[in-house]
């Protein structure tokens, strides 16, 4: 492992990529920062920019606008009560409490502070058991990385933070939007309807610009002035003081154990972690002296922080050495890697491990650039949520349309990109969730092909997929999984 961090450190180390990495850093803060936009809307809208640059270079931005809005989405759930991410919602509870009581610094310090120390650790997480999965990769089949598909869908259906029924239909959604096109097989157009423009399909970049980009955009201008006002909190001192410090360290070991793990598990997302460490913390007896749970409590700041954060690292495992994205910014970074033309999966390691151990390495160096920005920075921060919306929506407006016809030329795609807008738009005042139906369009194309593939190879003979033991406990393991969601919602 040390001769390849060795590679690493020489890939991630060269001026290109240590400024794409900045940049992609520099990036991910603002965006958590301006709530509203979102590191999925912003990867999509700066993949058509990377085509130009090298695949790893390419990566190693996408990834620090991925894993760097964690930092700055904290900064408005804590200020404004207004979370910059959905991993923050959880940190607004006690970090927003802290700010009215004029501790705002402090937890804004140690949200920081405790993304840092996750990022890290994950990281070493990353770089330690990538490897182990994918020499068990090699070992799969067709069959189990169908279950392991399935289990990925299952997952995001049953561990949404809404109704699994509307989650379910997402996916369903997602995967039929992404079988439309030519059958790779039998070359026959399918789901076309006679638009001889869908023969190609429809491109992951115009989909998600759509959805994503143009329905948040939507969404927001929709709403009345009155709810985009911005309460800007003086922050004045920073650090944490000795007791707070001793309660929130445990606190951020905890969470990055718990965030760790989660971000390994295919569909359970940044949310789950930040969540299950935040009951974690509440279920630990109080000190005498200790500020209650919503009114204020260090630890419930500390905790959900270092969690999402762990899983923001993590969560690249699955992506990189099984190929099977574990959120919906990872579908991003997978549709990122295939448009690089680099095959996520076992082979990525072994084909090219400049790119692999780059981005390893890189996220190290991202980690050290978000505590410089998101610690010194603050008061410029707190500055760039006085920026009108107005501002920013026809400039974002405009780079998704000019970016999206760099793709292929084609206006078409144009008109997809208004379509899926207003499709989103529908979507967030359903109160239907988009990342189900991503992690769909991405896994269905992927699941429809291993399903041949296994059925091709056992001749027909559907036992297989319960005869190979691995796949045979990958589908046990929904079945439970399926269990302890129905129990979950019977509660």
């Amino acid at each position: 492992m040390f001769t390849n961090l060795a590679i690493g450190v020489e890939v991630a180390f060269t001026p290109m990529n240590v400024f794409y990495a900045f940049a992609g850093c520099l990036l991910g803060t603002i965006i958590g920062v301006l709530p509203g936009i979102g590191p999925i809307a912003t990867m999509s809208i700066l993949l058509p920019v990377t085509y130009s640059l090298p695949a790893v270079t390419a990566l190693i931005m996408l990834a620090g606008i991925y894993y760097g809005s964690q930092y700055g989405g904290s900064t408005t759930a804590i200020l404004i009560n207004l979370p910059g991410e959905p991993g923050s919602v959880i940190t607004m509870i006690n970090g927003h409490k802290m700010a009215l009581a004029g501790r705002g610094g402090p937890a804004l310090a140690v949200a920081a502070i405790g993304s840092f120390f996750a990022g890290c650790v994950g990281t070493i997480v990353l770089a330690a058991f990538a490897a182990p999965l994918i020499d068990l990769a090699f070992k799969i089949g067709p069959a189990e990385y169908f279950s392991l598909m399935v289990l990925g869908l299952i997952g995001a259906v049953t561990l949404a933070s809404g109704s699994v029924l509307k989650s379910a239909g997402m996916v369903i959604v997602g995967i039929l939007l992404g079988l439309i096109g030519t059958d790779i097989n039998s070359g026959v157009d399918r789901f076309i309807f006679n638009i001889p423009e869908l023969s190609d399909g429809i491109s992951f970049v115009t989909l998600i610009m759509g959805l994503f980009g143009y329905g948040e955009i939507i969404n927001n201008l929709s709403k009345r002035p009155g709810d985009q006002t911005v309460l800007v909190t003086k922050v004045d001192k920073l650090m944490p003081s000795k007791q707070e410090c001793k309660l929130a360290a445990p606190a951020m070991v905890r969470g990055t154990i718990l965030g760790s793990i989660i971000g390994i598990i295919p569909g359970a997302g940044l949310v789950i972690s930040s969540f299950l460490s935040y009951a974690v913390e509440k279920k630990i007896k109080l000190h005498p002296d200790e500020v209650p749970f919503g009114e204020g409590n260090i630890r419930g700041v500390a905790a959900p922080e270092s969690a999402n954060n762990a899983a923001a690292q993590t969560a690249f495992i699955p992506t990189l050495a099984l190929g099977i994205p574990g959120s919906a910014g990872m579908a991003v970074f997978l549709g990122a890697m295939t448009i690089h033309n680099v095959q996520p999966g076992p082979m990525v390691m072994s084909g090219n491990p400049e790119l692999f151990w780059g981005l390893i390495v890189s996220m190290w160096v991202g980690n050290v650039m978000l505590i410089i920005l998101n610690l010194p920075l603050i008061g410029i921060w707190v500055k760039l949520l006085t920026i009108p919306y107005r501002w920013l929506y026809p400039t974002i407006m405009m780079f998704c349309v000019i970016g999206v016809y760099s793709v292929s030329n084609n206006t078409w795609d144009i008109w997809l990109v208004v379509l899926f807008g207003l499709v989103g738009y529908m979507f967030i005042k359903l109160g239907l969730e988009l990342a189900p139906l991503l992690l769909g369009f991405i896994l269905g194309p992927m699941m429809e092909e291993k399903l041949r593939r296994t059925l091709l190879l056992s001749d027909g003979d559907w036992s297989v997929f319960v005869t190979r033991e691995f796949s045979f406990g990958i589908l046990a393991a929904i079945v439970i999984l399926l269990i302890v969601a129905g129990f979950r919602k019977n509660k």
